[in-house]
């Protein structure tokens, strides 16, 4: 289990640390630390909850002290009774090994395939934001949950994998209409950090699971996310990007074409990722052109739709009927709102 948050601390507050963890575990009233200042303190908590997602049931905090005491009493606040949170450990352990059982001797990628793949298929997006929607409960108990849940639900089922999993956080940004923060996972695949965005790739996935944003590089997940908010690796490797680990990344026109052709022969929906230089709107143009020529050659009109700033199109044909073309639907990956 990576503690990534916890090993980038100094000791005083990885005393505190250690501290209100175990005394979580226990179920702790009341819990002794050093004296920390309040913004520190919040850090502390916070960043724990994301090291131990696993720790699903104390949610906030009050702190006591006196005046010249160098410690803190620390109050967590739980979300359950005590004996219910005992009930929805046992489950949720009992849950997480199950999942996880059938690919324990898999190599990291396709381990990693399967949590972001169990998400899509089984988690939506929960719009009542639940308590609970921000915990592992929300996604591995109820099926719902929101960025948080979903991100500690991954994290969770990589830590059972054995696979090195860390959950992250961006700001929000109201002048571009970003109201919340977002989480999302970096994984470590080979020795190289990935970020992989399940939320996002959840809000794509209607027919087919989508995989826009699994392993991206630094440079492209902040095409569409904010800076983060505290330190993590750098993600600098793309090599395992999915479109290009399956050979759906493109960078010759014709090589379009050709997948085109087979899929209006086909009749299947075909996603792909475009690498031959930035995708600007004439070369947009220009795909989008031989996408229709090839339903054309098989008397199909086209549907398109578009994830710019992750270059990705998906397609399919339907019958052509002698209707106009239709507009490419831009797609908006999101918190789910808009899925």
């Amino acid at each position: 289990m990576e503690t990534y948050y916890y090993n980038h601390m100094n000791k005083t507050q990885q005393s505190a640390y250690h501290n209100i963890l175990q005394g979580i575990q226990n179920m702790a009233d009341e819990i002794l630390l050093p004296r920390l200042e309040p913004e520190e303190l919040y850090n502390v908590f916070f960043q724990l909850r994301l090291d131990h997602p696993e720790i699903f049931w104390a949610t906030g905090f009050r702190y006591k002290y006196y005046q010249d005491s160098p410690n803190l009493i620390f109050v967590p606040e739980y979300l359950f009774e005590k004996n219910k949170v005992k009930e929805h450990q046992r489950a949720m352990q009992a849950r997480v090994e199950k999942l996880v059982r059938p690919v324990k001797g898999k190599s990291e990628w396709e381990k990693e395939k399967f949590v972001h793949d169990f998400i899509c298929e089984n988690v939506r997006y929960d719009k009542l934001k639940k308590a609970y929607s921000h915990e592992i409960i929300g996604p591995l108990g109820q099926g719902v949950g929101v960025c948080e849940g979903i991100a500690k639900a991954v994290k969770v089922l990589c830590d059972a994998l054995g696979l090195w999993c860390m959950i992250v956080i961006c700001g929000n940004n109201p002048e571009k209409g970003i109201k919340y923060r977002h989480t999302w996972n970096i994984v470590k695949l080979g020795g190289k950090y990935y970020h992989m965005d399940v939320t996002f790739d959840n809000s794509l996935s209607h027919n087919d699971i989508r995989y826009d944003y699994f392993n991206l590089d630094d440079k492209n997940i902040f095409r569409d996310h904010e800076p983060l908010i505290a330190p993590a690796p750098h993600c600098t490797d793309g090599d395992h990007f999915y479109y290009r680990e399956k050979k759906l990344s493109f960078t010759k026109q014709e090589d379009v074409y050709k997948r085109a052709l087979q899929t209006a022969k086909k009749g299947r929906v075909f996603t792909f990722h475009w690498r031959g230089g930035y995708l600007t709107r004439e070369i947009l143009r220009e795909l989008l052109e031989l996408i229709r020529k090839a339903g054309k050659e098989k008397q199909k009109s086209a549907r398109i739709s578009l994830n710019w700033p992750q270059a990705v199109l998906c397609f399919d044909y339907v019958e052509d009927q002698g209707q106009p073309e239709t507009e490419v639907t831009l797609e908006e990956a999101n918190e789910g709102e808009m899925k």
